[in-house]
């Protein structure tokens, strides 16, 4: 009888202690683990928004951007949170109003005629016309990422204008007779065609004075992709503005 006693005794003095541990898990989980949850849940982190429609291969610039205060604790990792991560570099798909930006949605490296062909969308045409001679092409130096305007000709009228749909675009590259465009020339070939980054308008407006008149381009700018863009938001506010 007294062995059956000493071991009850055990067994209740075990569920004892099990129980004690459970309290005291407990009351860590409700005072300790759960505070630092509610905290995490109430914390708020500032990130980088786009607040209007960008559309691929476009600049994002300040005014494509706001800082908002946001929970943190649903956050998606790797979200950008910095405006310097963003402001200067090009969309690599359309954004939106709203959108959260990451790494993957931005890119640095627009500056080859391939990386602005690679991102032509439907908003965004490339089209080619001649250099009619070695002046009208700024003597073979049109080269990526010129801003230009273009001058018509007509002979017929015997006058010479800069339209103003025309009046800043961007150059994606210029091609000698051989298909060589001017970046990876080795020789003196000179180029005859230049290749513009244009919108269906621009576009069919060129193709006309390819076959009606001749072109005189002038070099507007060369330089940073901010500056070069402004440029370009001003032709596109023309746009804009005539509705």
């Amino acid at each position: 009888m007294k062995k059956t006693k000493s071991i009850g005794s055990r067994k209740m003095g075990n569920r004892t202690i099990i129980g004690i541990l459970c309290v005291i898990a407990a009351l860590a989980i409700c005072f300790g683990v759960a505070p630092l949850v509610n905290r995490a849940k109430d914390g708020r982190t500032s990130i980088v928004r786009i607040s209007k429609t960008v559309t691929r291969g476009s600049l994002v610039t300040e005014n494509d951007i706001e800082t908002v205060s946001v929970g943190s604790y649903h956050i998606p990792q790797g979200v950008l949170t910095k405006p310097s991560d963003v402001v200067g570099k090009y969309a690599t798909c359309d954004l939106y109003a709203g959108d959260y930006l990451f790494p993957m949605k931005l890119t640095s490296d627009v500056d080859t005629a391939m990386d602005i062909l690679d991102v032509l969308d439907e908003n965004h045409k490339a089209i080619s016309v001649s250099i009619g001679t070695f002046a009208a092409g700024v003597s073979g130096k049109l080269e990526t990422g010129d801003i230009i305007s273009v001058i018509v000709y007509s002979a017929k009228d015997g006058f010479a204008f800069t339209p103003p749909e025309l009046s800043y675009v961007k150059v994606i590259t210029s091609t000698t007779s051989s298909g060589i465009d001017k970046a990876d020339v080795k020789d003196h070939a000179q180029p005859v065609t230049v290749t513009l980054l244009v919108n269906q308008e621009q576009a069919e407006l060129l193709a006309q004075y390819e076959k009606t008149a001749s072109m005189h381009f002038t070099l507007e700018y060369r330089g940073d992709a901010a500056t070069a863009q402004r440029y370009l938001d001003a032709q596109e506010a023309y746009f804009a503005e005539r509705g």
